[in-house]
């Protein structure tokens, strides 16, 4: 029997007549939580998707503050025509105010660079699917205390400024990633765009995701005991998606002031001046408030749908290839990794060749062991069978000469 009483901590009543609650200790337990945390690190993947040339890699250095691409080199028009879609995975470890967090992002060369895109996001979908395998094979191995996680947590699909809304490639694709990864539409370089421009492509994007039933990543509700300006920052983030962003490396100076931005004949666009554009709401929604949310959603939707299709269709298999029809499902063995399987199979065969030797010994014992219990008689029947021959061939001679005993 299980009881759900709460029970809080005694008062004990002092000399001068004061409460005084009972310290048991338990309400620590966040702070070693926090140190544990801390002292191991945090990990994150971004995944970056969009046409060449709309600021993907900049942005990521503006996020984070680094530059990720030092050594890239750029393909000329020549060179893109035959270029497939690539995967490229940078990490890098960043630490602040002694926490550390290993980044790494994924980039998508040659995405819908090519002339035909058919299934261009083929490879994407495709790499997504391998971590996933990868994570339920460590998972399910034998050695889980070090288990790397290079699931990706978000997409950040960049639609370009040009255009009415969405193209058939921009539908496609995040249709093929709404069940496998948090796609969260960017509109790039927006400062291509006039104020009311962008406040009418941000209509056009969030009614066709809507209309062609496009799941993209949902802000989760506020809770009830929060205070009014945190309802208020969730209200903004929400109603600013798709987030219009600008991304630069360079710093410039303005009234007074050094800031990243971007200098034109006609002024200075500031990337973190909320008036200019988005990326302020996205870097707070990305790293400082919806981080965790993002991870939570992946390990708990996103994996757990792969792993369930994964023990449904492994199950099903066992099932038609044992032509036995269970009413309780039959779990998967634990796949163990390369490594842990290369030594079972040494062990075995070292076993294999212990016992082949043992028994060769027993034989080799047994063998002697009848020699020696059998060596008496053996000589004795010997050496009366030779007498016997020899007798006979004594009679046979001598009795052809006639003789007799």
């Amino acid at each position: 029997m299980t009881s759900n009483t709460r029970y809080k901590s005694r008062a004990l009543r002092s000399e001068d007549g004061r409460e005084e609650k009972e310290y048991v200790g338990f309400a620590t337990l966040p702070n070693q939580v926090h140190r544990k945390s801390v002292k191991k690190g945090f990990d994150f993947t971004l995944m970056v998707a969009g046409e060449s040339g709309l600021g993907k890699s900049t942005l990521v250095n503006s996020l984070f503050l680094t530059d990720l691409h030092k050594d890239r080199k750029l393909l000329n028009a020549e060179e893109r025509i035959s270029q497939t879609v690539e995967i490229t995975k940078h990490t890098v470890d960043i630490e602040e105010k002694g926490v550390k967090l290993k980044l790494t992002i994924v980039d998508t060369p040659g995405f819908g660079d090519a002339v035909n895109n058919t299934e261009c996001w083929r490879p994407i979908t495709d790499y997504i699917d391998q971590q996933f395998e990868q994570y339920f094979r460590d998972e399910s191995g034998l050695n889980r205390k070090n288990i790397q996680d290079n699931r990706v947590h978000c997409c950040l699909y960049f639609i370009p400024p040009f255009g009415h809304g969405l193209r058939p490639v921009d539908i496609e694709f995040m249709k093929a990633l709404q069940d496998k990864v948090n796609v969260v539409p960017l509109i790039s370089k927006s400062d291509c765009l006039t104020p009311n421009e962008i406040r009418k492509l941000k209509d056009r994007v969030r009614e066709e995701i809507d209309t062609f039933g496009i799941k993209v990543y949902q802000f989760p509700d506020c809770d009830s005991d929060e205070d009014e300006e945190a309802k208020q920052k969730d209200r903004e983030l929400k109603e600013s998606t798709p987030f219009a962003v600008i991304g630069s490396n360079m710093v410039v100076e303005t009234r007074g002031q050094k800031v990243r931005g971007r200098l034109y004949p006609w002024g200075i666009v500031e990337v973190e001046n909320q008036s200019h554009c988005d990326f302020v709401k996205l870097r707070t929604m990305l790293i400082r408030t919806h981080m965790h949310d993002l991870k939570d959603i992946t390990c708990d939707c996103h994996y757990e749908n792969y792993r369930a299709h994964c023990i449904h269709t492994m199950t099903s298999k066992m099932n038609t290839d044992n032509r036995v029809e269970s009413p309780i499902p039959i779990l998967p063995l634990s796949t163990p990794d390369v490594e842990t399987a290369k030594l079972i199979k040494m062990k075995d065969e070292e076993l294999r060749r212990m016992q082949e030797m043992l028994q060769k010994m027993q034989q080799q014992m047994q063998h002697e062991q009848d020699l020696l219990s059998h060596a008496p008689r053996t000589e004795s029947r010997d050496y009366g069978t030779a007498q016997v021959w020899d007798t006979l061939s004594w009679k046979h001679h001598h009795g052809k000469r006639g003789l007799s005993f």
